[in-house]
C-alpha cells in the first residue's frame, strides 16, 4: 500500500471559525455569490483553512474565478493568491485544468499592474508554482519586471527567474547570464543579496568570482549580502577543501570588523563547521558571549548559549578562560537563560578558576536576599544547586561553600533549604576532614531554619556524624535549646495563663464555680490534656518559639519521630566512646523527658493536629530502647542488632546511594568524552596524498538540522517505517473475508496526525454504485474529511486516505461503515467496519526527572488510576520489563534498589512524557505470593489529565489479559 503521504504546505492561515463549525461546498458557493467583499474575505479564510485540512473542493474553482478574481480589494486578492498556491491545478489525467487558462490571464495582468506591491506579490506567488505549463506563459512578464523602477518588484523578480529555472531549465535557458548581469548592474542591497543567492545555486564559479571581486570591501557591504557570502563560503568549503584556510581567515576578519549581530553569529557558526582549532573556537565563543550579553531577546540568547554549549562539547578544555565571561549573562532576568548560562559555566569550572566562580555566585546569591517574588526564589534555588555542584567537585571550596549556604538557609523555602541540607550531607560524607567545621556551621545555622523537612535532614547529620564526646554534647545542647522548656504542655499552659493574667480581669460573676457536670449528670475532671484554651498566642509569639518546639506544636510529628531516632543514636554512640556513667544517665533521663513530653503534647489540645500512630509508635520504640536496651556492657545479640540498626545501617545505605549517583555521573561524563574524543591510534590523513573525494573537513550538519526541524523525526526512521515487516504489523482488517466488501487500513503516525490508508476490495460480481465510507471518532480525535463516493467494478480495488488529527495522548477509537446503493430500487446496503483503536502510545516517550520533581508532581496531580496486579509471570523483574514495554515509561528508582532477582518484593517509580507535554507518573508495588506463587500488588498511575491515566491503565489491563489468558494444548 502507498505510504507517500507528504504533501507541500506553503501558507498557514489562522482558523477564525468558532467551535470548529464545518461548511459544505454549497454553503461556500452561496456566500461567494451574494456576499460583499468583507463577507468574501471571511469566506475565503474558511475555504483556505478547510483546504489546508485536506478538503480539495474542486467545485469551488469556477465560483472563485467568477466572483472573487474580478475584485480589486487588496486583502481579497492576497487571499486569492493563497488559494492559487494550494488548489489542485491538474486533472485526474495529469493535464492542466481548462479553468487555469483564465487564471493565467489574470496573473499576467497582475504582473503588468501599475501597483508595485501587486506585482511583487504576484512574483512571490510564481516562486511557489511547480507547473511548467503555467510558468511558460509568465516568462516574458517576469523578464520585464527585472528592469522595473521599484526595488520591491526587482527583488522578487530575480528569485522568480531562479525558481522558474529550477522547475524547467528550458523555460529560461540563459538564467545564469541574466542573474550575473542583474547582479553587476543592481544597486539595491536586498536585490543584490537575492541575486547572489540565486547565482551561488546555479553557477558556483561566477559566485566565487563575484566574492573575490568584493573581498577587499566585504566589511563595508550590507549585512544581508555579508550573510549570503558567509552561507556560500560555508557550503563551498565543504566541497573545495583547498580553499578552507583562506575562507577561515576571511571569516575571522569579517567577524571582528562587522557591526552586525547577525553577521557575527553566522560567521561564528560557519567557523565552527570549517575548523576545530582551539584558538578559533575561543575567539568564536568570546564573540558569541558578547552577543548574548548585548541581545535583548531571550530566545536569541538561548540560541547563542546552545551554540556555545556545542563548541564546548567538541573541545571541552578550549573555553576554560571564558568561564567568568559566560556568567555575565546572569544579568538577564529570564530564568531559562540564567539556567543555561550556569550549566555552561559549571562545565568549564577548573581548580584554577573555581574560587572566582564561587565568589561571583556568592555575590549573586546575596543580591537575592530579601526579595520574595517567585522569580527571585527560583533563581536562589538555582544558585544553591549550582554552588552545590561546584563544591562537590572541588574540596578546596567545600567548607566555604557550606558555610555560605548555611548562612542563607533561613531565607530559603522548604525545597531550597532541603537542598542545602542534602548538599551538606554529601559534602560531609565525601570529605570527612571537614566534618568538625561543617558541624559547627550547621549547629549555628539551625535556629534560623523554618522548614521541618530541612530540619529533619539536619538532625540526621547530627546523629550520624557526631563522633566525639564534644560533638555529641554540642548536638545535645542544640536539641535541648531547640525543644525549649520542658514539659511542653505545662510550660505552654503557663505561658497562656500568664498572658491571660495580663489581660483585663474577668468579673467574678462570670467565673464558673463548682465541678463541671456533663449532660448525662456525671462529673468530669479537667486537666491540661483535655482543656481547650480560649486564649491563643499571637503569630509573633508562635514564630519566636525554638524550631523543634514550633514544628511539634504545629503538628509536624514526623520531625518528632526523627528526633527520637537521633536521641537513641547519640546515646548509643556516647556509651561506646565514654565511661562516664553520670553523663550517660543524665542523657538518658533528659532524652526520656523530651520524648514523653512530645507524646503528651501530641495527645493534648495545644497542638494544631493530633499525633499520628506512626510517629507515636516510633517515639514509644525509642523510649523502650532507652529504658531497657542501653547497657554498654551487654554483649547479647539484641545489643548488636540494635547498634547495627541505629549506628551502621542508615549510614551504609546513604553511602550506597551516593555511590550509585556517582556512577551515574561518571557514566554520563564518560559518554560526553567519548563523543568528542578520538582514538589514539587514529590514522593521520594528509590531504596532498589522499584521494580527491576524501573528506578532510568537518561535516556540515546545518542542512540536516533544518531538515529535521521541518520534517520532524519521520525521515530518520524512514527505512524502518518502509520495511515490509513493520507495514504488515500495522495493517488492521476492517471487515471480514465473507463480506461483499473487504476493507483493511494501514495506520501511520505522522507527527500530530494519524493517517489511515484504506484499501477496499469488491468481492462480488456486480458494480457497487455510490460507494462511500463514513468514519467517526471517540476521544480527542477529529476526522478531517470523509472520502468522496465512487463506483467500484467487480473484483476491483479502491484506495483512499483519511487524516485524523490528534490533540492529546488519550485513547481514541475510530469507527464507521461503508454504504452503497442496492440493485433494482432496493434500499442502500451497509457494511459495518471494525473499530480501530489508535495507538496513542506512540506519542508517549520515556523521560527522566529528579526525585524532588517527581514528588512535587505526584502531590499536584489529581487524577489517579489504581490497578490491581495479579500475574502469573515467573519473576517480578519480568513483570516490570513488560510494564515498561507496554507503557513506554522509564524507571527512576536506581536499579541497585531492586537488583536482587530472588527478592519477594519490588517497588519503584516510573515516569513518561507525551509529545503534547503531558506528564505521567507511576508507582509499582508488587510481591510474590508465597502460597500461590503468583505476582500480586498494585500499580498507581497519576497524571494531570484523566485521559492519560486511563490510557496507561488500558495498556496495563491489556497486558494483564494477554498473560492471564488460559491456553489449551488439546481440545
Amino acid at each position: 500500500m502507498s505510504t507517500s503521504l507528504e504533501q507541500p504546505s506553503y501558507t498557514l492561515v489562522y482558523d477564525t471559525t468558532p467551535q470548529s463549525i464545518t461548511y459544505s461546498a454549497s454553503d461556500f458557493q452561496k456566500a461567494l455569490e451574494k456576499g460583499s467583499d468583507n463577507d468574501k474575505i471571511e469566506t475565503m479564510k474558511r475555504i483556505l483553512v478547510a483546504m489546508l485540512d485536506g478538503n480539495s473542493f474542486p467545485e469551488l474553482l469556477m465560483h472563485i474565478i467568477r466572483f472573487v478574481m474580478p475584485s480589486k480589494n487588496k486583502k481579497l486578492k492576497k487571499l486569492l493568491y493563497f488559494y492559487w498556491e494550494i488548489v489542485p491545478k491538474l486533472d485526474n489525467e495529469g493535464k492542466l485544468k481548462q479553468e487555469m487558462i483564465l487564471v493565467c490571464n489574470a496573473i499576467q495582468h497582475d504582473l503588468q499592474h501599475p501597483n508595485e506591491y501587486i506585482r511583487g506579490n504576484t512574483l512571490r506567488f510564481l516562486m511557489k508554482l511547480k507547473e511548467a505549463e503555467l510558468l511558460e506563459q509568465m516568462v516574458p512578464s517576469v523578464r520585464a519586471c527585472l528592469d522595473y523602477r521599484h526595488a520591491y518588484v526587482r527583488k522578487y523578480a530575480i528569485l522568480a527567474v531562479y525558481s522558474i529555472y529550477k522547475v524547467s531549465d528550458h523555460l529560461i535557458p540563459d538564467a545564469r547570464e541574466i542573474i550575473n548581469s542583474f547582479l553587476a548592474a543592481e544597486t539595491d542591497p536586498v536585490c543584490k543579496r537575492n541575486a547572489f543567492v540565486a547565482l551561488s545555486e546555479l553557477d558556483r564559479e561566477a559566485a566565487l568570482q563575484y566574492l573575490q571581486e568584493h573581498i577587499t570591501t566585504i566589511d563595508v557591504l550590507d549585512s544581508l549580502l555579508q550573510v549570503a557570502f558567509i552561507e556560500f563560503i560555508r557550503r563551498d568549503a565543504i566541497h573545495t577543501p583547498s580553499l578552507k584556510g583562506q575562507y577561515v581567515e576571511l571569516l575571522q576578519e569579517l567577524m571582528v570588523s562587522t557591526s552586525s549581530n547577525e553577521v557575527v553569529y553566522e560567521a561564528g557558526v560557519a567557523l565552527t563547521v570549517l575548523t576545530s582549532a582551539s584558538t578559533v573556537s575561543l575567539q568564536v565563543a568570546s564573540k558569541l558571549i558578547d552577543l548574548a550579553v548585548k541581545e535583548s531577546d531571550n530566545n536569541i540568547k538561548l540560541i547563542i548559549l546552545n551554540k556555545i554549549d556545542e563548541i564546548q562539547a567538541k573541545d571541552p578544555r578550549s573555553l576554560e578562560d571564558l568561564t567568568l565571561d559566560v556568567l555575565r549573562v546572569l544579568r538577564n532576568q529570564d530564568l531559562d537563560v540564567r539556567a543555561k548560562a550556569l550549566d555552561i559555566a559549571l562545565s568549564l569550572v577548573t581548580s584554577r578558576n573555581v574560587d572566582d566562580v564561587v565568589k561571583l555566585l556568592k555575590k549573586e546569591l546575596q543580591s537575592t536576599v530579601g526579595d520574595i517574588n517567585d522569580k527571585s526564589v527560583e533563581y536562589r534555588e538555582l544558585l544553591t544547586k549550582s554552588i552545590h555542584k561546584v563544591a562537590i567537585r572541588f574540596v578546596e571550596v567545600s567548607a566555604n561553600v557550606v558555610s555560605l549556604l548555611l548562612e542563607f538557609i533561613g531565607d530559603l523555602n522548604s525545597d531550597g533549604a532541603s537542598g542545602v541540607i542534602s548538599f551538606t550531607k554529601e559534602v560531609i560524607e565525601k570529605y570527612p576532614q571537614l566534618r568538625e567545621e561543617i558541624l559547627e556551621h550547621l549547629i549555628s545555622a539551625l535556629p534560623s531554619v523554618n522548614s521541618a523537612r530541612a530540619y529533619r535532614g539536619a538532625l540526621w547529620i547530627l546523629a550520624e556524624h557526631s563522633q566525639t564526646e564534644k560533638d555529641i554534647q554540642q548536638a545535645w545542647k542544640h536539641i535541648r535549646d531547640s525543644i525549649g522548656e520542658l514539659p511542653i504542655v505545662q510550660s505552654e499552659m503557663k505561658l497562656l495563663n500568664k498572658e491571660s493574667d495580663e489581660d483585663e480581669e474577668i468579673p467574678e460573676d462570670n467565673v464558673p464555680k463548682g465541678p463541671t457536670v456533663l449532660p448525662d449528670g456525671t462529673y468530669v475532671t479537667e486537666s491540661a490534656l483535655t482543656v481547650q484554651s480560649t486564649k491563643q498566642l499571637s503569630k509573633e509569639d508562635k514564630d519566636s518559639r525554638p524550631p523543634l518546639r514550633r514544628f511539634i506544636l504545629s503538628g509536624y510529628f514526623y520531625a518528632g519521630s526523627v528526633l527520637a531516632n537521633t536521641i537513641v543514636k547519640l546515646i548509643l554512640r556516647f556509651e561506646k566512646i565514654s565511661d562516664n556513667k553520670s553523663i550517660i544517665n543524665a542523657l538518658k533521663a533528659e532524652g526520656l523527658l523530651i520524648l514523653v513530653s512530645i507524646l503528651r503534647a501530641g495527645q493534648s489540645k495545644l497542638v494544631e493536629k493530633q499525633i499520628d500512630e506512626d510517629a507515636q509508635e516510633r517515639i514509644m520504640i525509642a523510649i523502650s530502647i532507652l529504658m531497657n536496651h542501653t547497657d554498654p556492657e551487654d554483649t547479647s545479640e539484641d545489643r548488636k542488632l540494635l547498634e547495627m540498626a541505629y549506628l551502621d545501617a542508615t549510614k551504609s545505605s546513604y553511602k550506597a546511594q551516593l555511590s550509585i549517583n556517582r556512577r551515574k555521573l561518571d557514566k554520563k561524563i564518560a559518554n560526553l568524552v567519548n563523543e568528542s574524543a578520538e582514538p589514539v591510534d587514529k590514522a593521520v590523513t594528509f590531504r596532498q596524498f589522499a584521494a580527491a573525494n576524501a573528506q578532510h573537513t568537518p561535516v556540515d550538519n546545518i542542512d540536516n538540522d533544518l531538515e529535521l526541524a521541518c520534517r520532524g523525526s519521520s525521515f530518520v526512521s524512514k527505512q524502518e517505517a518502509n520495511s515490509i515487516t513493520s507495514k504488515l504489523k500495522k495493517i488492521v482488517p476492517l471487515t471480514g473475508f465473507s463480506d461483499p466488501i473487504y476493507a483493511e487500513c494501514y495506520i501511520t503516525n505522522h507527527q500530530f496526525d494519524v493517517i489511515l490508508d484504506v484499501l477496499l476490495v469488491n468481492q462480488t460480481k456486480e458494480t457497487l454504485k455510490n460507494l462511500h465510507a463514513q468514519f467517526a471518532t471517540l476521544g480527542d480525535l477529529k476526522i478531517i474529511c470523509n472520502p468522496p463516493s465512487t463506483n467500484l467494478v467487480p473484483h476491483g480495488f479502491h484506495r483512499f486516505s483519511v487524516t485524523v488529527k490528534v490533540s492529546s495522548a488519550d485513547t481514541g477509537i475510530i469507527f464507521g461503515n461503508i454504504v452503497y446503493d442496492g440493485g433494482h430500487g432496493e434500499d442502500a446496503r451497509y457494511v459495518i467496519l471494525n473499530d480501530v483503536h489508535v495507538a496513542t502510545m506512540d506519542y508517549i516517550k520515556p523521560a527522566v526527572c529528579d526525585e524532588a520533581s517527581f514528588r512535587k508532581m505526584w502531590n499536584a496531580f489529581e487524577w489517579e488510576n489504581k490497578m490491581v496486579v495479579k500475574s502469573k509471570l515467573p519473576t517480578l523483574h519480568d513483570y516490570l520489563n513488560k510494564l515498561i514495554e507496554v507503557t513506554h515509561m522509564n524507571v527512576l528508582t536506581p536499579e541497585e534498589s531492586f537488583a536482587d532477582p530472588e527478592c519477594r518484593f519490588l517497588s519503584c517509580n516510573l515516569y513518561s512524557k507525551s509529545t503534547f507535554g503531558e506528564d505521567a507518573l507511576a508507582n509499582l508495588c508488587i510481591e510474590r505470593d508465597p502460597t500461590s506463587g503468583s505476582i500480586i500488588g498494585e500499580v498507581r498511575i497519576r497524571s494531570k489529565t484523566q485521559g492519560l491515566a486511563l490510557t496507561h491503565g488500558d495498556s496495563i489491563a491489556h497486558m494483564e489479559r494477554s498473560f492471564n489468558t488460559i491456553k489449551l494444548d488439546t481440545v
